[in-house]
């Protein structure tokens, strides 16, 4: 069938028990391919296709979005991973 597929997917990665090293990732991917993610260790977006480079150029112009991509390290990764581990991990 005929269509496009656009999908966004968050990943919350870390591996220390106190989340110090949290990073949120961010993908973006059209038809399967990985255009575009943002990447909180780097505190930018980075381009993966032609399309993706020019959108990662205008969308590491808005700092207001920058900083509230960054922020989402904490509002959102380190609060679930919180709610999940004491759920999950913590009752091992």
């Amino acid at each position: 069938a005929d269509g496009y597929y656009l999908s966004m997917m968050a990943e919350c990665v870390y591996s220390t028990i106190d989340y110090s090293d949290m990073v949120l990732l961010r993908s973006y991917s059209f038809n399967k391919v990985m255009e575009i993610q943002y990447n909180s260790s780097l505190g930018k977006y980075v381009g993966y296709t032609e399309v993706g480079v020019k959108q990662a150029e205008r969308l590491n112009k808005n700092q207001v979005d920058l900083q509230q991509q960054k922020a989402q390290v904490d509002t959102f990764c380190r609060k679930n991973a919180q709610n999940h581990d004491s759920a999950i991990r913590d009752k091992a």
